[in-house]
Order: C-alpha cells, then sequence, then structure tokens
C-alpha cells in the first residue's frame, strides 16, 4: 500500500466507526493538519458536517447539538492553539456531563518542541476536565483493530454515565489528502454495519433492603423533595407520585425537566419566598435532592441555615454538593431509585399534613404576587419571561443565558399552559460561547428562543455566523442593561467609586449594525406591545432574529427588590398563621 492509502484506510476505518457507534454530527474548523479527518468526515455517506472557521464557538456549538440530541458529538480542528480554543467548550462538557468526542490534529512526534510552525504541547491538553485521552498512532496498514477500537471506546466513553468529553489527538505526517476513491474507505469493519466494539452502561439499583432502609427513613417526615438541572425526561412523573405518596412538597428549578406537571405538589415560587426571613418552622426533617445545586441562591442560603437534617443526594452525574450537607449518596439511577420507593410507599397511609398544605399556600401567595403586572413601570427585565409564558410553544426550545436572565426565568416565567423545552449552560455558570450553545441545541428543533443579556451577547457574536450559513431559526431577546446588571445585585454596588468602570462595564453598543452583518431581522422594542408583535414576526422570519430589550440598570434592580420585599412580607403572614397555631 502507498501512504497515502494507508492514511485513507487508517483514517477511514476511523470515521466509519465513529458512526457506527452513534455519531451522527461532525463540528469541524478548517485548518491544513486536520485534512485527513476533514475530508473523511465529508465524505462519510451518514455523517452531517458542520464547518465553523471559529474553533472557539464551534465547541459551544458541538456542546448544544450534543445536548440537544442526547449523543455524542465530534469535535475536529487543526493543531496549534485552534484546540486552546475549545477549552471553555470542553471544561462546560465535563461540568454538565455534555458528551463530546474532542479530535485534534497535530505534528508528528519529529516535529514537535523544535520550533516547527503550530505546534505547541497538545498531549492532554484539557487536563482532566476530559473523561479519557489517547495520544493516537501514526497512520499504518497494520492498525485496523486499534483504530476501530479506539473509536468505538471514545464514543462509549464520552456516553456512558456521568456522560463528558473525551480527547484523541492525532499526529499525521504528510502527504496530508487521503485517495477518496480508495476501494477500502469505510468497508473493513463489523458485519451489519455494527459497531467493532458493542459497549453498554448499566443501571444501577437498589436491592429490596436498602429500599425498605430509605423508605423507613424518609415515612411520615416533615420532608422537602429537591430537583437542580438534570437531563431525565423519565423522572418527573414517578417523582410527583412519591412525593404525594411521602406528603413532600418538590422545589424543582426551571432546568430539571421536572417543571411540566400539573401536581399541586409543584412548589415553583420557592426561590423567591426563600430570599426573605425563613421562620424556622419550615425548616424540614429530610431533603431528597435530584441532580446538580438549583440555580437558587435563596435555596443554597435555606439549606445551609436547616442543621443536620437528613439529607439525600441522588445524583448519578457526579458528587454535586457544594453545602457539604450530605448525609447520604446512593451509587443509583435517580430514576430506579424513585421507581423503587415509589412501589414500596404503597403501604403508606396518605393524607396532606399541615406541614405541605402551609408549603402550598407559601408558593400559591407567591405565584399571585410574581403575577402581578409591572409593565406599566417599564421595561422590567423579569416581564420579558412573563411574555415568552403566553407566546412560546410547546415544541418550541428556549434557552436561557446565565446571569441575570436564568434567575429572571426561575421566578417569572409562569405560563398557564404546557411548557417548552428549557436548557441552559449551568456547569460552569459561564457567559461565554452562549449564542453557540443555542444554535447547536436549535438544530434539533424547528425553532428556537434565546434570552441573552447583552455583555453574553457580545462575548459571542462570532457565533451568529452559524445562524447565516445553516439557516437555523432562532430568536435572540437582548436583554440589553448596557452593561453588566446581575452586579447591581451584589455588594460591589455600594461602592460607587469605581462601580462602572470595574463591573457595571458600559459597553455602549448598536446591536442593529449586528443584526445586519449576519442576515438577521432586528427590532429594538419600546414596550410590551411591541415585544409581542416583534416575537411573533420573528416566528415567521426563516433564519436569525434579534429583539432588543432596552433596560435600565438601577431601575430593574428597584423593582426587582420592591417586588420580593412585598413577597416577604406576605408571606411571613403565612408563616405567622399557619405553623404557630
Amino acid at each position: 500500500m502507498t501512504d497515502q492509502e494507508i492514511l485513507s484506510s487508517y483514517v477511514g476505518s476511523f470515521v466509519d466507526e465513529l458512526v457506527r457507534s452513534g455519531v451522527k454530527h461532525a463540528v469541524v474548523s478548517p485548518g491544513s493538519r486536520s485534512t485527513p479527518l476533514a475530508m473523511m468526515m465529508a465524505e462519510h455517506p451518514l455523517l452531517n458536517v458542520w464547518m465553523h472557521v471559529d474553533e472557539r464557538s464551534a465547541g459551544f456549538f458541538a456542546l448544544g447539538m450534543a445536548k440537544s440530541h442526547h449523543e455524542p458529538v465530534a469535535l475536529l480542528c487543526s493543531s496549534g492553539t485552534a484546540g486552546a480554543n475549545y477549552y471553555p467548550a470542553v471544561i462546560e462538557a465535563a461540568q454538565s456531563n455534555v458528551p463530546l468526542i474532542v479530535l485534534t490534529a497535530d505534528r508528528p512526534h519529529e516535529l514537535r518542541d523544535n520550533g516547527a510552525p503550530q505546534a505547541i504541547d497538545q498531549i492532554k491538553l484539557f487536563g482532566d476536565y476530559t473523561k479519557w485521552f489517547m495520544e493516537m498512532a501514526i497512520p499504518s496498514s497494520s492498525l485496523t483493530r486499534y483504530i476501530r477500537t479506539a473509536a468505538s471506546r471514545a464514543v462509549a466513553v464520552s456516553s456512558n454515565v456521568p456522560a463528558g468529553p473525551v480527547h484523541l489527538n492525532f499526529p499525521f505526517r504528510d502527504p496530508l489528502t487521503p485517495d477518496l476513491s480508495y476501494s477500502g474507505l469505510f468497508s473493513e469493519g463489523r458485519d451489519d454495519h455494527q459497531p467493532w466494539v458493542q459497549a453498554t452502561d448499566y443501571t444501577r439499583v437498589l436491592d429490596d433492603d436498602a429500599v425498605a432502609r430509605y423508605l423507613e427513613k424518609l415515612a411520615y417526615k416533615k420532608g422537602i423533595i429537591v430537583v437542580g438541572p438534570q437531563e431525565s425526561e423519565e423522572l418527573a412523573e414517578p417523582l410527583y407520585a412519591l412525593a404525594e405518596a411521602l406528603g413532600y412538597p418538590v422545589l424543582a428549578d426551571s432546568l430539571s425537566k421536572c417543571r411540566h406537571m400539573n401536581s399541586s405538589n409543584l412548589i415553583e415560587g420557592y426561590d423567591a419566598f426563600l430570599r426573605g426571613e425563613v421562620d424556622s418552622s419550615l425548616y424540614p426533617d429530610v431533603i431528597l435532592r435530584f441532580g446538580a445545586m438549583p440555580v437558587s441562591k435563596a435555596y443554597t442560603l435555606f439549606v445551609n441555615k436547616v442543621e443536620s437534617p437528613l439529607h439525600i443526594v441522588v445524583d448519578e452525574d457526579g458528587w454535586r454538593d457544594p453545602t457539604l450537607s450530605s448525609s447520604d449518596m446512593p451509587n443509583v439511577s435517580p430514576v430506579e431509585f424513585v421507581k423503587s420507593l415509589l412501589r414500596a410507599s404503597q403501604q403508606l397511609e396518605r393524607c396532606e399534613t399541615q406541614w405541605l398544605k402551609a408549603w402550598k399556600e407559601l408558593n400559591e401567595v407567591t405565584l399571585n404576587l410574581l403575577r402581578e403586572d409591572l409593565g406599566a413601570e417599564g421595561l422590567f427585565e423579569g416581564h420579558v419571561f412573563r411574555e415568552l409564558g403566553r407566546l412560546i410553544e410547546k415544541d418550541d426550545l428556549l434557552f436561557v443565558g446565565n446571569s441575570m436572565p436564568i434567575r429572571d426565568l426561575e421566578n417569572f416565567f409562569l405560563p398557564e399552559g404546557p411548557r417548552p423545552t428549557i436548557m441552559g449552560n449551568r456547569g460552569a455558570n459561564g457567559i461565554d460561547g452562549i449564542i453557540s450553545t443555542a444554535l447547536g441545541a436549535s438544530t434539533d428543533y424547528s425553532y428556537g428562543v434565546l434570552v441573552i443579556g447583552d455583555l453574553s451577547f457580545y462575548h459571542d457574536m462570532n457565533g451568529l455566523l452559524l445562524a447565516k450559513l445553516y439557516e437555523i431559526n432562532l430568536t435572540i431577546v437582548v436583554v440589553n442593561n448596557d452593561g453588566g446588571g446581575i452586579f447591581s445585585f451584589l455588594p460591589q454596588r455600594e461602592e460607587e467609586k469605581h462601580f462602572e468602570q470595574l463591573f457595571g462595564t458600559p459597553l455602549g453598543l448598536d446591536y442593529e449594525h449586528t443584526a445586519a452583518l449576519y442576515g438577521g431581522s432586528f427590532k429594538r422594542i419600546g414596550n410590551w406591545e411591541e415585544f409581542s408583535i416583534a416575537f411573533e414576526k420573528s416566528k415567521k422570519h426563516k433564519g436569525l432574529s434579534i429583539i432588543e430589550v432596552p433596560t435600565n440598570r438601577d431601575e430593574n434592580l428597584m423593582l426587582h427588590r420592591k417586588l420580593f420585599s412585598k413577597i416577604s412580607h406576605e408571606t411571613a403572614k403565612v408563616l405567622n398563621h399557619d405553623l404557630h397555631n
């Protein structure tokens, strides 16, 4: 075999095995050293290739696709600093358990550490943020089993619980162009297009004795069920059935996939009423938490006040307890844990306790206040989500940026009807890559909506190119308070002397020009009627639409404080009346 045929067979076997193992999408950035993989990916008939010239944005785009499709996505770049630009997305994938297969091309060993161009140390480039790293062998004609096993392993390791990124580094010598006419490109794998290695994950369950012990701990107690960000669509139904059997309220985060259930045990307003002075009579004896920690800081502060409760954390995606208050961490599938307890709980006598009634009444009072119309007082940022609660549809995607948008979502997105799929990047909680991630996630939906602050929007404007290239239908609602709005809610706000320079950071940018650059529509609204009209119009627009909501940071702070102060006052009356009688 010629060198070109060896290269073609080796790389073709790897790409083919990725596909056989379940990879359907590859995000590729152009470069010379990655030519063999890029050309073979484009040649494979069952692999969808998405091109993006900006590696940093490409990494988040792949992340969004993997989050939305619930399957690994391949990510390819050339050698040098190209791979370093993936680092933020790799960190987010690791922190939020998203399967990514990161492929970096590299110089061969003889061109490393001697001044060759585009050569940096790429060995374990992402440190401990990948589940698995492998330095691949130089292409050889005798490595078919090796290369196909590596591809199967990469898919399996990235997918198996807890999911996450893997990194394979490919050194290539010249010539870099494969022979696409070579007869053995994709033909040396298992029969019937089977993967080289059939790798399956396993479901961890409790034995009967463990179920009985946990039920004894939970039954007839003052307890709460808490669900933070998690990805299982199967958890909600049995979880609410268990909550009703135990008489527990359910505090479900907006990203928990558990807020869509029509259950009276659902407590949506917990973040708002836990912000006030919470009477100790509301402290639980038992906390049963699933998934990551909720977004709510008020909940975190509440947990830190509760002294020595039984705190059971069921989270198969990692050891996630920043409060350091957990007493039990069963290594078990959350869905199977709930189903096992639910079956055993049939013996329990069911009644609604005063404990549960108080949580429900607090929730009702809070939700009524959160739904009060503040529209007359200007463009209040929380009202964005009230409007979206009316306008967005069940089959749409709602992606929410960090800092203030995710917090306003928690309190003000209260639709009466079915909810859309809601996503966010809550692994590292960063503001970078949000546009790209939302666009990647939107590839699985006919229509997506992103709510983002102006700084986050500026941070990832390069990502807008993907909407233009692939006509992805995304409406971006930019809440523009000309700076870092969340800092107005932090103690730094009281230090007037350097606040604007160091934290407010006003940019003064006109984002209408951005929309024109990337072929999108643009509307800056002045009232909520204009917002509604612009939103409905954007749903009919193919590709990118940008709606800017200009707000004032000081006014927004005042309205938030006014509303939450009122909630604290009214819910205190409920506590004083119900829990002390």
